[in-house]
């Protein structure tokens, strides 16, 4: 039985414990910048065997929420440079999680009202930009542009350039984000990508794409410390089914073995109240690739445990329990109870549900305080 406590080596990276904290979108950054709270907020959730950013676009074009932190300035890579730092002083560790959401963007959001770019002109999801009265709002996602051949290029090139920048700014590595609806899992289904060039049509060239991009991070920074995300069968912001889903991820994991990549890390959105991904489709990819398989997906640890003990995955992911329990790797290992996150500070807002939560001791140093003063009363 491998214990979810215990030091796994992560294609050359020690890491702590075996317990994976989510990328999640916090939208507290203020002009998209990284702030000092931030950090406090990433410092907190050290104890994590590995930290996944939020989400950090590559480019202006690339950013389809308002206050994301992005990686493509020289602020942008200090203000991150702040929270690795925080991380790295109690031993953490931490990758920047790269991302351009495509066609899941508004006008509002983009330079001079610029429209979203993807693989058509196919539009779908919701974006978070500003609305007719200029005050942030959800809104439908804008009409977007099919992107020329030249400019797909570019957009490997953002890529690459969004690594580096991200080991500037201390991060031990990135994910590159191919999920959830967003640039990559746009070009992957068939249903938004009807290109006729090298980027579209056949299996091959759908996956295209994502594997230059993959390839060319690795060479800026080594592939051992790249990761990928991938969401096999998801729906999420208007991505229809086709029969090619589960082949063309089975194609992907094949070309993953070749390139010896830190992780892949599965998401199955049924926790957000989509169609689940088949968990024997799980026990299928995990038998065609066989680098460091991560899996996220409203888990819990007795589910994590019996996972990692089957071998069906390495590492498992949590997300919202982090956000209210930073000392959630302490508390699974002690059997303490968590405490109940709250949907509504997850995005946006100040300190309050971000940075207030405390440590188990914390909490229990404050009821007996409270305890003492009522007995004194």
């Amino acid at each position: 039985m491998a214990s979810l406590f215990e030091p796994f080596d992560l294609n050359g990276t020690r890491l702590d414990n075996r317990i994976i904290m989510a990328p999640m979108t916090r939208s507290r950054a203020v002009e998209d910048i990284p702030t000092e709270m931030g950090a406090l907020y990433y410092r907190q959730r050290a104890s994590a065997g590995l930290i996944i950013s939020e989400g950090t676009p590559v480019s202006r074009q690339g950013q389809g929420y308002l206050y994301n932190p992005g990686i493509f300035g020289p602020d942008q890579i200090a203000g991150w440079a702040k929270a690795t730092r925080a991380v790295h002083e109690r031993n953490g560790v931490i990758y920047a999680q790269i991302w351009h959401v495509g066609r899941v963007s508004h006008t509002s959001v983009q330079i001079a009202g610029q429209s979203p770019v993807g693989p058509s002109d196919k539009q779908g999801g919701m974006a978070f930009g500003y609305n007719e009265d200029g005050k942030p709002d959800m809104m439908k996602a804008s009409q977007p542009r099919r992107l020329e051949t030249r400019e797909v290029r570019q957009i490997v090139r953002d890529f690459a350039q969004a690594a580096v920048n991200s080991r500037e700014a201390g991060f031990d590595g990135v994910e590159v984000h191919g999920a959830n609806g967003y640039l990559f899992e746009q070009f992957l289904n068939p249903g938004v990508n009807d290109r006729d060039d090298e980027y579209g049509g056949s299996r091959e060239n759908r996956c295209r794409l994502l594997l230059e991009v993959v390839d060319e991070v690795s060479r800026m920074i080594g592939s051992r410390r790249v990761g990928v995300r991938l969401s096999p069968f998801g729906t999420l912001f208007d991505m229809p089914e086709y029969d090619d889903n589960g082949e063309t991820y089975l194609h992907l994991a094949r070309e993953f073995n070749k390139r010896g990549l830190a992780y892949v890390h599965l998401h199955d959105q049924g926790g957000q109240g989509m169609p689940p991904m088949p968990r024997d489709y799980l026990r299928q990819f995990r038998d065609v690739y066989d680098g460091n398989l991560l899996l996220a997906g409203n888990l819990d640890q007795a589910e994590a445990q019996k996972l990692v003990d089957e071998g069906t995955i390495d590492l498992p992911v949590f997300g919202r329990p982090f956000t209210s329990n930073p000392d959630l790797v302490e508390r699974m290992r002690n059997g303490w109870p968590l405490t109940p996150f709250d949907p509504n500070t997850f995005y946006g807002g100040d300190a309050r549900g971000y940075i207030d939560f405390p440590t188990y001791p914390e909490e229990q140093a404050r009821l007996e305080r409270e305890k003492m003063i009522e007995e004194k009363s």
